[in-house]
């Protein structure tokens, strides 16, 4: 999804209110706000089969995995975001009573168009690696099979793998799922160029 400037110096209280009173969707970081344009029929195909997968494999288990109707809050960037997936094992924390907005996934994805794809990488990751419950974080193509992972490590540093081939399969180890690159892009048809 793209993000276009909407405008500027909003605090979070009138954020909130319109957010949840507005039948489109914008992110917050630091006192702007963002408007979320529509997403592209590879990028919804992914997603659809991200969620089925998560959905899947967390299937009787205490956790839980989100699409991208909810919100993560990042106190320390004073950022309002919505990724495109994730998810988390245990309680779930709320920012408040509305339950809408989570603070402590352990997963995060996002998938990658040309407008977004290098705000993904920078900005957005340092606003979700500031939250001490992320653990995992993917950058989807919706382009081409490709995925990029970075797993947090016990130093606090980010491992990144990058996977590419249909067969491949990563290990969620924040969440104990298998994400196998066929499954994820299943039906995925991709521009010829």
């Amino acid at each position: 999804m793209s993000v276009v400037a909407q405008q500027t110096h909003v605090s979070i209280e009138d954020y909130l209110a319109a957010e949840r009173a507005a039948e489109s969707k914008s992110e917050y970081v630091d006192g702007e706000m963002f408007a979320m344009s529509g997403a592209s029929i590879p990028h919804n195909v992914v997603a659809s089969n991200l969620s089925a997968e998560l959905n899947s494999q967390l299937k009787g288990r205490p956790c839980n995995s989100f699409t991208s109707d909810i919100k993560v809050w990042m106190p320390l960037t004073s950022t309002f975001a919505y990724p495109d997936a994730s998810a988390l094992c245990g309680p779930i924390e709320t920012y408040d009573e509305q339950r809408d907005i989570i603070t402590n996934p352990s997963f995060i994805a996002e998938i990658l168009s040309e407008s977004t794809a290098s705000y993904d990488r920078g900005n957005k990751f340092k606003a979700y690696a500031s939250l001490p419950s992320l653990q995992e974080y993917l950058l989807i193509s919706q382009d081409e099979i490709e995925v990029e992972r970075r797993l947090r490590k016990g130093d606090n540093t980010w491992e990144l793998q990058t996977f590419s081939d249909p067969d491949d399969t990563i290990a969620l180890a924040s969440i104990s799922c298998e994400l196998r690159l066929g499954d994820l892009y299943d039906k995925v048809e991709f521009e010829a160029g």
